[in-house]
């Protein structure tokens, strides 16, 4: 079960718009960054099972702190979120380990299939 969730995102209006895509009855946690920098140390602070990271952003970029924060957990679910929809870029972020990647701005249903997959993802690591 997903209860922590991370959103490393430099527009406040994009980590406000993913939160609403997340069904209330989930009840889950929300920590957010606003640059790739913060974003790791969040993840390092907090530990959330899934992390929500888009590519674009000041101080470090998405790929980056994808890098650093899948050198720190391996098995750290995180997920790209971008405008970005480049054949080059998604193969970047995959390359680089992404979970997944999602085109913004997301959708309800998108984001509800993107977490049951990782949800079942956790449930075979537990």
């Amino acid at each position: 079960m997903i209860h922590k969730i991370l959103i490393v995102d430099d527009s406040p209006v994009s980590r406000k718009m993913l939160k609403s895509c997340i069904p209330k009855d989930r009840e889950c946690q929300f920590v957010e960054a606003g640059d790739g920098l913060a974003g790791i140390e969040s993840y390092k602070k907090h530990r959330p099972d899934v992390t929500f990271m888009d590519l674009t952003m000041p101080v470090m970029d998405g790929i980056t702190a994808l890098t650093e924060i899948l050198k720190y957990d391996k098995p750290a679910i995180v997920i790209v979120l971008t405008a970005d929809i480049q054949i080059k870029s998604i193969n970047r972020a995959l390359d680089a380990g992404a979970f997944l990647v999602v085109k913004k701005p997301p959708t309800r249903e998108r984001i509800q299939d993107v977490l049951s997959q990782a949800e079942a993802v956790l449930r075979k690591t537990s």
